[in-house]
């Protein structure tokens, strides 16, 4: 990573934004889920990004303005069941950078963050997951994504456009998707009442 922010600058002379956009998913309980799927997921989607931050930074601030682009999810607002290696990683990403946000503030560089919440964007997620024997949709992968594309409700393109105006106008977090922004808000309720339906919905998954 170091090497291509390296690459990066000496083939355009600098560089004023970093998109770190890393996604995997694993279906699993705790209980049931091995440390090989945890390692994998976590070194995509949480050290992919402090990664990507962490060899970039100092050129963006080099360059007099930049910008860093954090991909977290609704994930990384509210807590889900068989996520929990998923959750993790974007709650991690989150905090990571609100506080590399407040940091560049602080030491008034020319460089801001900003975390993006996307809800259900029409990728292949779900279709590239690994799913544990814990879950019956384990045996129905194609299933799952065909499903997922189908509730989805944002394209990349218009996910791209989204970010690039929160960027522009130096905002600290975006939702993306109409599905983020109704799950920002059930994040901002007592958990105990939105956790009761996922327990629900969890049983009948797990059953």
């Amino acid at each position: 990573m170091h090497e291509w922010a390296d690459s990066v600058v000496s083939t355009h002379g600098k560089v004023n934004m970093i998109f770190n956009n890393a996604g995997v998913a694993l279906g699993s309980t705790v209980e049931t889920m091995t440390w090989d799927d945890m390692d994998w997921l976590m070194n995509i989607n949480f050290w992919g990004v402090i990664h990507g931050t962490k060899a970039f930074l100092p050129y963006l601030i080099q360059s007099g303005e930049g910008h860093v682009v954090n991909v977290s999810s609704v994930f990384g607002l509210v807590s889900i069941p068989t996520q929990s290696a998923y959750n993790a990683s974007k709650f991690g990403v989150r905090g990571f950078t609100d506080a590399l946000y407040m940091e560049l503030k602080a030491a008034r560089h020319p460089v801001s963050a900003t975390t993006v919440h996307p809800g259900g964007i029409k990728t292949n997620i779900v279709k590239n997951a690994r799913l544990n024997d814990s879950l019956e949709i384990a045996t129905a992968q194609e299933a799952a994504h065909s499903r997922f594309q189908t509730i989805a409700m944002t394209s990349p393109d218009r996910a791209a456009r989204i970010i690039l105006r929160a960027v522009r106008g130096g905002r600290r977090r975006v939702t993306v998707g109409p599905d983020a922004k109704a799950i920002d808000l059930l994040s901002r309720l007592p958990s105990p009442l939105y956790q009761k339906v996922l327990v629900l919905g969890a049983r009948r998954e797990l059953a």
